[in-house]
């Protein structure tokens, strides 16, 4: 089944998101809503190596549940797109790694982290990463612009994830792929967990369970589909990748 999701929905759960997190950006921390100074949540998780290909500030300011760029298998000339890109430490990994002949796109909601990851950018001297104002729901991209998208603990933010995966699928070309790190919740996750929004900014309680984030990369489209879990970050919660391809076309 679909989700229902209705506009005040998304737009109080947008703003709500959006003040949490500019107020990590203007706090300069890394430890996001809910992350409570836990390793299972950012810069902490990125090995020496790949830290290494973005400024010390962005990894630190890192509020996700992962590394997606570990697992995207970029290639050089590729064209990445990164949902929620925050401080832009996976923008400015994927920049490096696709080359002077690829470009790397972050997307973001917050002025504050658009910001601070344009700074961070023009420190590390890459040129080849974008940051963009918008809303995941809603990608200010044409079709077919991208190879890859990622995304590091966002998705699960959002108010209508059928419409974010929607969208991940229209703007990637034939054969492109979807790499992201993500919170999914086990089955039995408790309603006073899904309805506090607290947790919700804390990547917990909007997560979907493996079987529903399963099915609605299926009704994106996408093919392909993988969800592996790597971590726990909660009791009735765990970080997992989750990957899948959209189809080529005759």
């Amino acid at each position: 089944m679909a989700e229902v999701t209705t506009t005040r929905d998304l737009d109080e759960t947008r703003e709500t998101v959006r003040e949490q997190y500019a107020a990590a950006a203007r706090a300069n921390t890394g430890c996001g809503p809910g992350c409570g100074g836990e390793t299972v949540f950012g810069g902490g998780l990125y090995d020496e190596e790949t830290a290494a290909d973005a400024p010390a500030d962005a990894v630190g300011a890192s509020l996700g549940c992962g590394v997606p760029t570990a697992v995207a298998d970029l290639h050089e000339g590729e064209t990445v797109l990164d949902l929620g890109s925050g401080a832009g430490a996976d923008v400015l990994i994927s920049a490096r790694r696709v080359g002077p002949s690829g470009r790397a796109i972050g997307l973001d909601m917050t002025d504050e982290m658009l910001e601070r990851a344009r700074a961070n950018a023009r420190d590390a001297g890459v040129d080849n990463a974008d940051f963009v104002k918008g809303y995941i729901e809603e990608i200010p991209l044409a079709d077919a612009a991208v190879d890859v998208v990622i995304s590091n603990c966002v998705i699960n933010l959002s108010a209508d994830k059928d419409r974010v995966l929607a969208e991940a699928a229209r703007v990637l070309r034939p054969d492109g792929r979807l790499a992201v790190s993500d919170v999914i919740a086990d089955e039995d996750m408790d309603e006073t967990t899904r309805a506090d929004m607290a947790k919700w900014t804390g990547c917990i309680a909007g997560a979907l369970t493996r079987a529903q984030y399963e099915a609605a990369l299926t009704r994106a489209g996408f093919v392909d589909v993988e969800v592996r879990e790597t971590h726990r970050v909660h009791p009735q919660a765990a970080s997992a990748i989750i990957r899948a391809r959209k189809p080529s076309t005759a």
